[in-house]
């Protein structure tokens, strides 16, 4: 399903760097193990290619430590970064640690993230600002109002009694 918002986003978002271009990228985990597939073919026409991603195979990894990987690698550079729910392959403990280099990447004054994340471990960054898309017009929630932490606060509070999915 294409979202209807896609093709007009630019229009409604204006980046700019105080010292030039803002290069950047965005990351989907839904595409992303086509681009570690293409990584390794690339490793193999011209060796060294993996070297960025810590020298070791994105494909040969399990799906977490390959995001995690390229994660580590790629938010080093100066950029704004667009990522869509890159927690969908990551345990909590793997959460916990892209937290963290969220947290080292933009006290460095170097990376701005924007993430689209159903993550209470995500929501909870410190400095962040969460926005809610469950009405309009769009506005700044707190995290302790967010679905996602009233949720798992429940689960976690009752130990999962009374469970009431959808």
């Amino acid at each position: 399903m294409i979202n209807p918002y896609e093709e007009t986003f630019f229009l409604h978002i204006e980046v700019k760097w105080t010292d030039g271009i803002v290069p950047g990228s965005f990351f989907s985990s839904q595409i992303f193990h086509n681009f570690a597939q293409l990584v390794d073919e690339w490793e193999a026409d011209n060796p060294g290619q993996i070297d960025y991603f810590g020298g070791k195979s994105l494909i040969a990894q399990s799906h977490g430590q390959s995001i995690m990987s390229f994660f580590k690698s790629r938010y080093k550079i100066k950029g704004l970064y667009l990522l869509d729910e890159p927690e969908t392959a990551l345990s909590p403990k793997s959460q916990l640690g892209l937290l963290k280099l969220l947290q080292e990447m933009a006290a460095l004054g170097h990376a701005q993230f924007i993430i689209a994340t159903h993550s209470p471990i995500l929501l909870a960054c410190p400095g962040s600002v969460i926005y809610s898309f469950d009405q309009s017009p769009v506005k700044t929630i707190q995290y302790e109002d967010t679905e996602h932490y009233k949720i798992y606060k429940n689960f976690m509070v009752n130990r999962g009694k009374h469970f009431q999915g959808e």
